[in-house]
């Protein structure tokens, strides 16, 4: 037993660190085929970067390298993460700003497109979903990211909507300095990304499980759901189509886990009847698995 989850560890480290690679290559190509192309300014910490070597170069007449000045900027959210998150997590982040960082000034320019609409939605779309990848293995791709998922920890918020806010701040800043048309259309990018990336982690999707059965089945139905690490209430009723006794079980869990959940819920009680609701807005205690 010990010898196989040592041997499913190492899957999961192996896992985490290919899809970090992976995710790394798309996010520097494209940086370079589309951001780069469209001269925008993505947001985040990557779009701070890219302001301040716009910056440099409008003054100096030299472009700096994007892997030092994203490192540094990296080096205090990573440590707020490290101390609200958890190391692993932070550990797996920062080699996946390191990766981007080196492959972003190692790969040469590859412009696709000169249509900015274009780069700005198929960029964003892009850009979310190699963050979507991350976050799919418990990683980030660092910066607002770190800030986003701490407030998500720490106060069960949806923090994707804020970090967007303060990147509007941040393309303002450009808009005034490089010209309202750049600006504009980081906001399409930074918009687009976001909502994908909204759309796509599983951490910040939630359900709302109805399930009506009868009373003999009750704790079956119950200790699956606790199985999850989240629990229920239960409330007696009486069926109205046939008169018997039944019992109504209300939960919130995660989306990702419905659909195994509603298969063992059909193992305890075949003829139980599952409604389940798309949860909006949430508030209260609710079991979030360490990314750890």
């Amino acid at each position: 037993m010990e010898h196989k989850n040592r041997e499913e560890h190492l899957k999961g480290i192996l896992l985490r660190l290919v899809v970090i690679f992976i995710s790394a290559v798309i996010m520097s190509v494209n940086l370079k085929s589309f951001v780069q192309t469209g001269d925008l300014f993505p947001g985040g910490f990557t779009g701070l970067t890219r302001l301040i070597q716009r910056c440099c170069l409008e003054v100096t007449g030299k472009e700096l390298p994007f892997g030092p000045i994203n490192l540094l900027l990296n080096a205090v959210p990573a440590v707020v993460s490290y101390k609200l998150v958890g190391k692993r997590f932070t550990l797996y982040s920062c080699l996946s700003i390191f990766f981007v960082s080196v492959i972003t000034d190692m790969i040469p320019a590859m412009p696709i497109t000169e249509d900015i609409l274009l780069i700005s939605v198929f960029g964003g779309l892009i850009n979310g979903l190699a963050v979507s990848l991350l976050l799919q293995v418990r990683v980030t791709g660092g910066g607002t990211d770190f800030i986003a998922i701490a407030l998500s920890e720490r106060k069960n918020i949806d923090a994707w909507n804020y970090i967007l806010c303060g990147n509007v701040v941040m393309l303002t800043v450009a808009g005034l300095l490089f010209g309202w048309d750049k600006a504009l259309y980081s906001i399409v990018f930074q918009f687009t990304s976001t909502q994908v990336i909204r759309l796509l982690d599983p951490e910040s999707r939630r359900a709302t499980l109805f399930i009506v059965t009868g009373r003999e089945s009750a704790g079956g139905v119950c200790a699956q759901i606790q199985e999850t690490h989240h629990t229920a209430t239960l409330i007696e009723g009486v069926g109205l189509y046939n008169g018997q006794p039944c019992v109504m079980i209300y939960s919130v869990v995660a989306s990702g886990q419905i659909r195994q959940l509603t298969r063992k819920v059909r193992e305890a009680d075949p003829k139980a009847f599952v409604n389940v609701l798309r949860t909006e807005k949430l508030h209260g205690n609710f079991y979030r698995r360490p990314r750890d």
